[in-house]
């Protein structure tokens, strides 16, 4: 979904098109749902960007929440000693820099500077992605080297590296333990 997003006022006015896909909460919180591993919410009324994990928490997403908080830091958008974990599990938190120019809407570079980061790492899950669906694949259609047809495989006494004549219980090796 395309979004326009004004910045600066009366003949220096430009805007900006985002392709994101954004969806407004009752509150007026901006949804983002596009990175593959985080979604983002800004809200400008509360002057917050916040960070939740998509369906898994795992090390992927520590490392997503914490490259989007040091690119938005970088960028001198969000103060350093507030970001922290938020109250949901998995979540991160941190309070945008109200701006010294009346004319800046911080909300409004957020949402472009949120846009930029994800364009950086768009390559990086969907490789990821590419790579899970190849695995999942070749799984569910292995190619002819890997795989056998039903009755293919030649009958034999003995197969595979159960071997029947080992003894496999608990008791098998008692002996050996007894004075």
């Amino acid at each position: 979904m395309a979004i326009t997003v004004r910045v600066g006022s009366g003949a220096q006015q430009t805007k900006i098109v985002l392709e994101l896909d954004v969806r407004k909460s009752i509150a007026g919180d901006l949804m983002i749902f596009d990175h593959g591993d985080i979604d983002i919410v800004l809200s400008p009324i509360n002057n917050k960007i916040t960070a939740f994990p998509k369906e898994v928490m795992n090390d992927l997403v520590y490392g997503a929440q914490n490259r989007l908080f040091t690119h938005l830091q970088k960028k001198g958008l969000l103060i350093p000693e507030s970001i922290q974990a938020g109250s949901f599990y998995g979540s991160f938190e941190g309070t945008l820099q109200t701006a010294a120019d009346e004319n800046v809407s911080a909300p409004k570079l957020a949402l472009i500077n949120i846009s930029n980061f994800i364009d950086e790492e768009r390559p990086y899950f969907e490789a990821v992605e590419a790579i899970v669906a190849m695995d999942d694949d070749a799984l569910i259609h292995p190619d002819k080297e890997h795989s056998t047809e039903l009755g293919e495989v030649p009958q034999a006494a003995e197969k595979g590296s159960m071997r029947s004549s080992y003894i496999r219980d608990p008791y098998s090796m008692n002996y050996m333990y007894t004075l």
